[in-house]
């Protein structure tokens, strides 16, 4: 594939086109960056944005991870000397997985955040952004919490660390979206370019297929799961016969095929006793997903499949653990 489609490869949007085609004209040196909040263990939603983190490293981008140690602050996660530990976690995990130690600059939001030029800059647009504006823009609440200033506040630093990391590309999930876009918005009020971004989807709930995998009730898979667990999981996964974009559930099962196992792997090979038709070999996400429809492929023997790649994609980052908390 040419340099624009591994940019953009799995991307849900692109935002916009025209500037992330000039960038793939000319990719070497440029910077894009993703930030987390430090939680300590690395999900697939973590792992989703860094597999287009090892595209862009791929094509000859340049990687910020922004460890966001003061963000996780004012989501009270802890002092920020608890917040770095565990964001020292995050990083070694991030490397097992695979991103280029050599090409990933892992910065504390700390290091910038907290400097008077940021923070005037961070006062000016508490000035110029309503409290509406900050509130569409800002996560969305878990069940009955209580929006506090800090939540207005966490959206419009987002902002300027586009700015302050000196960067060319923004990469999130789509529920970083309305982040990026208040920052397309904002950015010039302030003489600062806007720089375009690329929105990785949101894989569903494992167990429904309905809205979102979600780790603070249990169901994702982490790099905390033992090869056993994580069998469990997925053997467990929704897995209907169907793609159909236009219905109301979608196949997790497929999402992390898609998403996840062939951004990875050359091929994906199904193996089978000959007695039930032998092995499959698959160098392409619609072969398999194909296949799944058209009944040639089983759910089961597609979630066994599933299940050994996601864990050789894991494994190490689960050693990693291990000796981290040896």
């Amino acid at each position: 594939m040419d340099t624009y489609e591994l940019v953009t490869r799995n991307a849900e949007e692109v935002v916009t086109d025209e500037e992330v085609r000039d960038l793939a004209d000319d990719p070497a040196g440029k910077r894009a960056y993703v930030g987390y909040e430090p939680s300590g263990v690395l999900h697939l939603g973590h792992l989703l944005t860094a597999n287009k983190l090892i595209d862009l490293q791929e094509a000859g981008m340049e990687v910020v991870v922004l460890l966001a140690d003061v963000h996780a602050y004012l989501n009270e996660k802890g002092t920020l000397e608890e917040i770095r530990e565990t964001a020292e976690q995050m990083k070694a995990q991030f490397l097992a997985y695979g991103l280029d130690e050599d090409k990933t600059e892992f910065v504390y939001g700390s290091t910038f955040q907290l400097d008077d030029d940021y923070a005037l800059d961070l006062h000016y647009l508490e000035q110029a952004t309503t409290m509406n504006r900050a509130q569409r823009a800002m996560a969305e609440l878990q069940g009955d919490e209580t929006a506090k200033v800090s939540h207005l506040v966490y959206p419009l630093m987002q902002t300027l660390d586009i700015e302050y990391l000196d960067l060319d590309l923004a990469v999130g999930g789509l529920d970083q979206r309305k982040v990026h876009m208040l920052a397309r918005e904002k950015l010039p009020e302030l003489d600062y370019e806007v720089r375009p971004a690329l929105h990785t989807p949101i894989v569903a709930d494992l167990t429904s297929g309905e809205g979102k995998m979600s780790s603070s009730e249990g169901i994702t898979i982490s790099m905390e799961d033992s090869t056993e667990a994580l069998e469990e999981k997925v053997n467990s996964a929704f897995c209907p016969p169907t793609r159909d974009p236009e219905g109301d559930l979608e196949n997790p099962v497929l999402e992390l095929f898609e998403y996840h196992v062939f951004p990875r792997f050359d091929d994906v090979v199904v193996e089978r006793p000959e007695k039930y038709g032998g092995d499959l070999t698959y160098d392409d996400y619609e072969s398999l997903a194909a296949d799944l429809e058209s009944g040639e492929l089983p759910p089961a023997d597609a979630k066994g499949t599933l299940a050994t790649y996601l864990d050789e994609l894991i494994a190490p980052g689960r050693e990693k653990l291990r000796e981290l908390r040896a």
